[in-house]
């Protein structure tokens, strides 16, 4: 996965009144699925119900993506009782096993 600011990505949340938490979630979820997680659309957030099927999926592809550096029970409750808040804490415990992006040579 790619590392992030978690700075950033607080201010972000906070700037764009929550709209970059679902960005996150969508772009993390395509990095997961990149690495092998096995995680749902993400059109099925938006149904209650389905949601919280879809964010245990999303955590377990945390699990997968971090080689089990996170827990899929950890990620779940951080990103289902604090949301955004959770996300930022993600960040910081999923930067240590996530790959450093070089540009291409040119």
């Amino acid at each position: 996965m790619k590392k992030r600011s978690v700075v950033e990505f607080i201010i972000l949340v906070c700037v764009t009144l929550g709209i970059y938490w679902l960005v996150y979630l969508y772009k993390a979820k395509e990095e997961m699925k990149a690495l092998g997680a096995d995680i749902p659309t993400f059109f099925l957030f938006f149904i209650p119900g389905a949601n919280v099927w879809w964010m245990w999926k999303w955590a377990c592809g945390v699990e997968v993506a971090t080689k089990k550096a996170v827990s899929a029970g950890m990620a779940f409750a951080l990103i289902f009782f604090l949301q955004a808040l959770g996300g930022a804490f993600l960040i910081a415990r999923i930067n240590p096993t996530a790959v450093v992006e070089t540009p291409p040579a040119a």
